[in-house]
């Protein structure tokens, strides 16, 4: 998968996508909204059960006390944690679909760095050019064609596209 001006290329097909509100950065930090330079690896696939079939046999279901941790100060700094949870933390069963299915990229993973930015992800957008917190976001449709052909270890590469 490459970032290109006009969305990401895959497997011979360009999918339009939206990224961060904050631009791509080499310097990416927490909160800073911004998608990071780099070549990425999927190291995980996460799903809502109660919404979707399975999308793939390696996805794991999203259930109802399912976090992420965003809390530079947290041992647990950009993994999935568990509710209750008394650290800064990112709710991964939402009330709206954009967690549906989610693509778990290796930014600043397994051994997170404080500051450098958590959950970057790919799911669902909101809306076509909407602009995400740092991740890249597909249409529905665009994403679960993605699900189904990616495995683990499937690069994401996100050029400087200045």
């Amino acid at each position: 998968m490459i970032l290109t001006p006009r969305g990401v290329r895959f497997s011979g097909r360009v999918l339009p996508c939206s990224i961060g509100k904050g631009g791509i950065t080499s310097t990416k930090r927490e909160g800073d909204g911004a998608t990071p330079v780099g070549q990425h690896q999927i190291v995980g696939m996460l799903y809502r059960p109660d919404r979707i079939p399975r999308p793939a046999h390696w996805a794991k279901p999203i259930g109802p006390n399912d976090l992420w941790s965003d809390d530079q100060g947290d041992s647990a700094y950009n993994t999935q944690v568990r509710a209750p949870y008394a650290f800064s933390h990112e709710t991964l069963r939402r009330s709206d679909p954009l967690y549906d299915l989610v693509l778990i990229m290796d930014w600043n993973w397994p051994n997170a760095q404080p500051g450098l930015g958590s959950a970057i992800f790919i799911h669902q957008w909101r809306r076509p050019g909407y602009p995400t917190e740092g991740c890249i976001a597909f249409s529905r449709t665009d994403l679960h064609w993605l699900a189904a052909r990616i495995q683990p270890g499937t690069r994401v590469i996100v050029p400087s596209l200045a």
